[in-house]
């Protein structure tokens, strides 16, 4: 079962229902039975990383170099599924292709997209995307991580933290500020002068690897410059990338919280009926239906925005910002509904819950996507 209120079935194609298929089984038969255990152990499953590989999800809308060059729809269907099982597995694949292959197959060189692209889209290598730094989140502009121009490449020197795949890394798409402004680097984990650490002790995205990558007096080759990549523009294209699959994400994960709660108040029993018998239990499943059917419409729009090349930024921050939080919300209805079974491993919500408040702050705030929507009715940058 999947909720389809608004009969949107009919607007996908039939690949992108063959699509979400797919990637729905794998989830149900390779990810639900045990993502409880590795959430609870904070154990990220690299064990299936290779079947991912081979159904084609990493990198999955890029085209050439092994991408399957999937269409903004049957993208979006794919972490919709994939975080529908959890926001740290559809992080990783999020990761690997938004932000470390998209900016390779963008701003890098021919020699830099044959040697590392089909690597990664095998998931023989991993990525990370370093931007964010202990004291710069919101304001990437104001990151402290240089890369100083030597005769034969670059010395970087700094520190990113809550980068996803850090310690699994074998590539870092870093990006540091030079002479020039800000520019993107390839680094890879095993050069002197990289070290990575996990960040431990979280409470949202247990089974997915969340660290610190430090840089000190680390020289890379000139070769290992993102060519194409000019300032801060560029590596917020790549956010923009992955903004747009967690705006299709945030629902998979809703609809799996809507889908337990209605299942389990249909079954439990109290003062002899159901109580989803009750007015109050049917006025939050009325309120996640409305909700979520919202959030697809906004969704698919998005995806034909992409698709017809005329999608703006702002166009992500309303989806990115509309969607986390009404998947928050419905993940906090849920747990209410399941009462203090909401709180065990045995469900889901409480987990989607958990993960869904770091997804409302990664990639951008809630409150900077508010802004940024703000700027684009206003015209006046509120953040500056």
């Amino acid at each position: 079962m999947s909720l389809d209120f608004y009969l949107m079935d009919d607007l996908f194609s039939d690949e992108d229902k063959l699509i979400r298929k797919t990637v729905r089984a794998f989830v149900k038969q390779s990810v639900l039975p045990n993502i409880a255990d590795w959430y609870e152990s904070a154990t990220f499953p690299k064990h299936l990383i290779s079947k991912m590989a081979e159904l084609g999800l990493l990198g999955a809308n890029l085209a050439g170099y092994g991408c399957v060059g999937l269409g903004p729809t049957a993208y979006g269907l794919m972490m919709q599924e994939l975080e529908a099982g959890d926001s740290g597995l559809r992080s990783f694949v999020s990761v690997q292709g938004a932000l470390v292959m998209y900016p390779i197959y963008t701003f890098g060189s021919e020699a830099q997209k044959e040697k590392w692209l089909p690597q990664l889209q095998q998931g023989k290598a991993i990525g990370c995307f370093g931007l964010t730094e202990p004291s710069s989140g919101s304001n990437p502009g104001g990151m402290k991580t240089t890369a100083k121009k030597v005769s034969d490449g670059y010395v970087l020197n700094g520190s990113k933290y809550w980068i996803t795949n850090a310690t699994v890394s074998d590539i870092c798409v870093i990006w540091a500020k030079t002479e020039e402004g800000i520019r993107g680097f390839l680094v890879e984990t095993d050069r002197a002068g990289v070290k990575t650490q996990d960040i431990p002790r979280k409470l949202a995205l247990r089974a997915s690897v969340t660290g610190e990558v430090v840089l000190s007096d680390c020289k890379i080759p000139k070769e290992n410059l993102l060519p194409k990549s000019e300032g801060l523009k560029s590596a917020l294209m790549c956010l923009n990338q992955a903004r747009y699959g967690i705006s299709w994400g945030a629902i998979g994960a809703a609809v799996a919280c809507y889908e337990e709660a209605l299942e389990y108040t249909k079954n439990r029993m109290q003062f002899d009926k159901p109580i989803a018998g009750f007015q109050l239990v049917q006025e939050k499943l009325a309120w996640m239906v409305s909700e979520i059917t919202k959030a697809q419409l906004v969704a698919l729009r998005l995806a034909q925005l992409k698709e017809a090349k005329k999608i703006e930024p702002y166009h992500i921050s309303l989806a990115k910002r509309n969607n986390v939080w009404m998947a928050l919300e419905v993940a906090r209805l849920a747990r209410d509904m399941l009462g203090a079974n909401g709180t065990a491993y045995d469900y889901h919500v409480g987990r989607h819950m958990c993960n869904l408040e770091a997804v409302k702050t990664y990639e951008g705030t809630h409150d900077i996507h508010t802004l940024v929507i703000g700027e684009a009715v206003t015209g006046i940058p509120a953040y500056r």
